[in-house]
């Protein structure tokens, strides 16, 4: 793996946007997948390692019910996928996370399982809440066939033939997550047991590896119940169309409260990827080579966004307008591509077009930059914990929130909109959960996300003591405020943890929480199905476990669903 060219300190020499425009709701939620996106870093690990999946054990019948394990080696260490296929009734299918029955689930086990490790798990991952796990589970997942779409690429195999093209292009996955549970949930191994496991150090590497396996197992899935039906006429999935299909997953409010809870986590996720923007800013010049391949990029970000198709309206005329605008660009980019600090005249370019075309192009520009961004992935993990600095004084304070928190300062919190939400945990499913403060009681539960309340309450209780008065006294005074002045604090030392909106005003959109976080992990083709939750694709495009080695493994952003160039239907 390339060594990134600093420390995890930030580079003096660097100017990165500032947290005011960063970390803005709207900006947050125009988030694309980049270099640096876990399953990209994922990837290029395994690439680098030469790792080669094999099966330890497949164990399906005829219609590819029963049980399969697949083990990656990684960084001289086995990690093996259990994988369970069930019988499913049609009316039992859901997309919800409180799905009680699947097509499919998964464990991903520490070492080799035995037989008896594969049969004791293989009844608890029936029980949606209640299974009992042990520290060698390091991952629980679930998963859905895409009915439509595995029937036919079945039955397309079976016949000798490859699947349509349109229609893997229209849905590109044969199954889709549920969930994918890590760190400790259900008994499971905690993040602190794992963290130092070879390959498993980064980020949700655990939960990557997990869907990439997962992702393999649906390609031995289909062919096998393939083969089952069509016998020795039957071919397996061409390299290309292995490619073409991704996993898919549907992700609601659950996932949204992590960036909040983990404030600075998310400093350092955002502050990678500003450094490896900033850097890139500075490249002098590209060689005739390293302009064409941005040539072709560009082109295929086009490809890549005219395949992006979604039911929402809204979403739609975002994805249209970035066509459009993505189109003028393709015009002049050769001027831009030619020109001296390329690619810092393609932000420029990019800076009156809106926050989605902003973040298209910084994953454009970083794509090709592996000297400089790679090894930065190893600064996204953050072990500090918000602090209490008791010694600090009124006007210190007061100073942070002016620096920091302007967008707070703006809000007026005596509107009725600016408190009409309330997040909160339901007691029945254990899930985060939106509700309208109009309309629901429980807002004695709420987590404590009114941000900008709370300054509010604290800079009314600051007036009342003198500006050398200490943050010590101020809690002694008032013991509630422990919380926002913590994270005040906090905010001043690691300015991108900070969320720059009102996430319980009217006008909030969940989503856009979502599409963060998901940008990060590397989803792609995000569809969303309301506000509050969204469909998305998760290494479409990807080498299969047969071609990690391959010199292009890594090439596979802004993926366009093609169908090969020759097809073999005789494939062994």
């Amino acid at each position: 793996m390339a060594q990134s060219q600093a420390t995890c300190q930030q580079d003096s020499a660097l100017t990165l946007r500032p947290a005011s425009d960063v970390m803005r709701l709207p900006a947050l939620g125009a988030s694309f997948a980049h270099r640096l996106s876990f399953k990209r870093t994922l990837i290029r690990a395994l690439h680098s390692q030469k790792a080669e999946m094999w099966l330890h054990e497949v164990a399906l019948d005829e219609e590819g019910f029963g049980h399969a394990v697949l083990v990656m080696p990684f960084y001289g260490k086995e990690y093996a996928l259990i994988a369970y296929s069930r019988p499913l009734d049609d009316a039992d299918r859901t997309d919800r996370v409180i799905a009680t029955a699947w097509d499919a689930s998964f464990c991903l086990f520490d070492g080799i399982p035995s037989a008896a490790d594969i049969a004791q798990l293989s009844d608890e991952v029936t029980h949606q809440e209640a299974g009992q796990y042990h520290e060698k589970v390091m991952t629980l997942s679930r998963a859905n066939k895409s009915v439509r779409l595995f029937a036919h690429v079945v039955e397309s195999l079976a016949d000798g033939q490859q699947p349509d093209h349109d229609k893997i292009a229209a849905i590109g996955y044969l199954m889709r997550t549920t969930a994918v549970y890590g760190n400790g949930k259900f008994g499971i191994a905690d993040r602190d047991v794992i963290k130092d496991y070879p390959g498993l150090d980064g980020p949700f590497r655990a939960e990557m590896l997990t869907v990439y396996l997962i992702r393999e197992f649906t390609f031995l899935l289909a062919e096998h119940v393939a083969k089952a039906r069509g016998g020795a006429q039957a071919s397996r999935l061409h390299p290309v169309m292995r490619r073409n299909l991704g996993v898919g997953n549907s992700t609601g409010l659950g996932m949204a409260p992590f960036l909040i809870h983990h404030p600075n986590l998310l400093h350092s996720w955002i502050m990678v990827r500003e450094t490896a923007i900033a850097r890139t800013r500075q490249q002098a010049t590209l060689s005739a080579e390293e302009q064409q391949a941005y040539r072709r990029l560009a082109d295929r970000v086009q490809a890549h966004l005219d395949q992006w198709q979604v039911d929402d309206a809204g979403y739609q005329a975002i994805i249209r307008q970035l066509r459009h605008d993505w189109a003028t660009l393709r015009t002049v980019i050769d001027d831009y591509l030619a020109a001296p600090y390329p690619f810092d005249g393609l932000v420029t370019y990019a800076s009156p077009l809106g926050d989605d075309f902003q973040a298209l192009m910084a994953s454009f520009i970083m794509e090709y930059q592996s000297d400089i961004c790679d090894g930065l992935e190893e600064c996204m993990t953050q072990a500090r914990a918000p602090l209490l600095e008791p010694a600090m004084t009124m006007s210190q304070l007061h100073n942070i929130i002016q620096r920091h928190y302007q967008w707070a300062l703006a809000i007026d919190t005596s509107h009725p909109d600016a408190r009409r939400q309330f997040w909160y945990v339901s007691e029945e499913k254990l899930e985060p959960r939106l509700g309208d403060a109009t309309k629901e009681a429980g807002q004695d539960k709420e987590m404590p996300f009114a941000i900008a309340h709370y300054i509010a309450e604290v800079m009314a209780q600051m007036d009342s003591l003198g500006p050398d008065a200490t943050v010590a006294e101020l809690l002694l005074r008032y013991p509630q405020s422990r919380f926002i002045v913590r994270r005040l604090q906090n905010t001043a030392h690691f300015p991108y943890a900070e969320i720059a909106g009102n996430l319980v005003g009217a006008e909030c959109r969940p989503i856009d929480l979502l599409r963060c976080k998901l940008s990060f992990f590397g989803a792609s083709k995000f569809d969303p199905r309301s506000d509050r939750w969204t469909r998305i694709t998760m290494f479409q495009g990807a080498p299969s476990a047969t071609e990690l080695s391959d010199p292009d493994a890594d090439d596979w952003a802004f993926w366009v669903v093609s169908p090969p160039v020759s097809l073999n239907a005789e494939m062994a």
